[in-house]
């Protein structure tokens, strides 16, 4: 015979799970409406297909200290710092690549590319007062590249593979922007003396072709 007290007891927790039980189905059901609502509220726009198009990189090789260039299918952006943000940014992916030539480490290396006609005026701080008084006396246009500091961090340090990383982006903005003709250097948006140690990044450099130079600076 099950004692009066126990039955109640048993009741009243079988009473307890089923409550907890119908909060917790109401529970999900207003999650559910919640994440319905948002998703509704904010459609996602279909992506714009972007046709490949071919073009060229400067690829570097640690063998022989060569650069050389190779003709790639992309799909790039049709505003031109867009371009070449995507473009620099493809360059140094394929350094990460297996049996790579010219090994660098993975990861995100170009923050930004930012396009100035010169030369400045007077009141332009667009590239910081550390070198903007330089660009008063260029002409044309400049690149100026926002590397990541990690990228820069991470990068092989010596004179020969800091070298070939700058001639490379200097050849491929060559050989794909024509009206491009100096090219700036910034990490995490300030100046740089170095890439890793050797490179400089506070010169402002021509950009020319690099193609099938010797790793001995970049002139």
């Amino acid at each position: 015979m099950i004692p009066r007290y126990q039955r109640v007891l048993f009741w009243i927790l079988s009473g307890a799970i089923l409550l907890m039980a119908l909060v917790l189905l109401r529970g999900c059901e207003q999650t559910r409406e919640k994440l319905t609502r948002h998703r509704d509220e904010t459609p996602l726009s279909a992506p714009v297909v972007t046709p490949s198009e071919t073009v060229q990189l400067a690829l570097a090789s640690d063998t022989d200290g060569s650069i050389t260039l190779v003709e790639r299918e992309i799909a790039l952006p049709s505003e031109k710092s867009a371009r070449a943000h995507a473009l620099l940014a493809r360059l140094i992916a394929e350094y990460s690549y297996k049996n790579s030539a010219h090994p660098i480490e993975s990861g995100p290396a170009v923050d930004d590319v930012f396009l100035i006609d010169l030369p400045l005026h007077s009141h332009s701080g667009a590239v910081g007062s550390d070198f903007s008084g330089e660009l008063q006396v260029l002409t044309g246009q400049m690149a100026v590249v926002n590397l990541h500091e990690a990228f820069t961090d991470h990068h092989t340090s010596g004179i020969e593979s800091e070298t070939l990383t700058i001639k490379s982006i200097i050849g491929t903005l060559y050989a794909n922007f024509p009206e491009i003709q100096h090219v700036r250097f910034l990490v995490d948006g300030r100046s740089r003396e170095t890439l890793n140690g050797h490179a400089d990044l506070l010169r402002t450099y021509a950009v020319v072709n690099t193609t099938n130079k010797p790793a001995q600076g970049v002139r």
